[in-house]
């Protein structure tokens, strides 16, 4: 038997290796696409609640939102083609002008322009308009030292331990370190936290569906009306400093920090790295 296996072996090997490793591979593949498609759903399954979960939120079969709330016209004017290129090409440009800032300047900036900033962030879309979000803005001294002593406590640690070599290996091109002088220079810190859930005046908890995206939304809307403004910010999302920042501002357990934003004019010797963003063909797809 084995002096008729051997043969054939000898003369067929290499057809043989090809099916069993291409047998393997389509094996693997379709194990990746099954895993991948299970971390959606698990994905998904933290975005939307649970019923058990909807039952703690409420115990009352009604919308969060009146049942008979009014619908009423959009007011819409339509532009000419003119002018939406110009508009399109004119945000462009504004919105292509922003950089990330270390090197902040001292001066003042007017309360009311923060305070608009902050109001055209609270216009994002929310999951089941539930907005989930809240703005602290700080312009305190004695405030914005100790979150930079939180800060940069955590960030020693983040950097000699926490990041891993080639993630602050990355970071020395852009010559950023635990160091953080900005959070006590620039006028005003915008700390950006999400409402995991929240409170309704009889105490039960609301459901805030896609809090995650809804605030993302939101820090995107407010870093362009910073830019738009003719201010400078840094997006800054401290590793394992939003705990201590959230007792430090006395804020409730169903918010967590999603960013923080220092937010001022830029120093007269402010520098930036030399980067170039991608080219529209590298991000964009078109299916007509």
């Amino acid at each position: 038997m084995i002096s008729e296996i051997l043969p054939f072996w000898s003369k067929y090997w290499h057809y043989i290796l090809i099916t069993v490793a291409t047998y393997v591979y389509v094996m693997w593949k379709s194990g990746k696409m099954k895993s991948d498609l299970q971390d959606y759903d698990n994905e998904m399954e933290r975005e939307i609640p649970s019923e058990e979960a909807e039952k703690c939120a409420s115990n009352e079969e009604e919308p969060a939102l009146p049942k008979d709330l009014q619908h009423i016209p959009y007011k819409y004017q339509r532009p000419s083609e003119a002018e939406m290129r110009k508009k399109a090409n004119e945000f462009f440009e504004i919105a292509n002008a922003r950089r990330t800032l270390r090197f902040f300047s001292s001066d003042p900036v007017p309360k009311d322009v923060i305070r608009e900033i902050i109001r055209a962030a609270g216009t994002a879309p929310s999951g089941a308009h539930t907005e989930p979000w809240i703005f602290v803005v700080i312009s305190d001294p004695a405030t914005k030292t100790q979150i930079r002593e939180i800060v940069e406590n955590e960030e020693e640690i983040n950097y000699r331990k926490r990041m891993g070599k080639k993630w602050t290996i990355d970071l020395q091109p852009l010559k950023t370190n635990s160091m953080k002088p900005y959070l006590t220079t620039a006028p005003y810190l915008i700390l950006v936290f999400k409402q995991t859930y929240g409170i309704l005046p009889n105490g039960t908890r609301k459901i805030h569906y896609y809090n995650e995206m809804s605030v993302s939304i939101a820090c995107g809307i407010l870093i362009s009306a910073i830019q738009y403004a003719g201010l400078v910010t840094l997006t800054s999302t401290p590793l394992n400093c939003g705990p201590a920042l959230r007792l430090l501002l006395g804020r409730p357990n169903n918010e967590k920090l999603a960013l923080l934003l220092p937010v001022g004019y830029p120093a007269e010797d402010a520098t930036v790295p030399a980067l170039e963003r991608k080219p529209l063909s590298d991000i964009l797809v078109e299916i007509d």
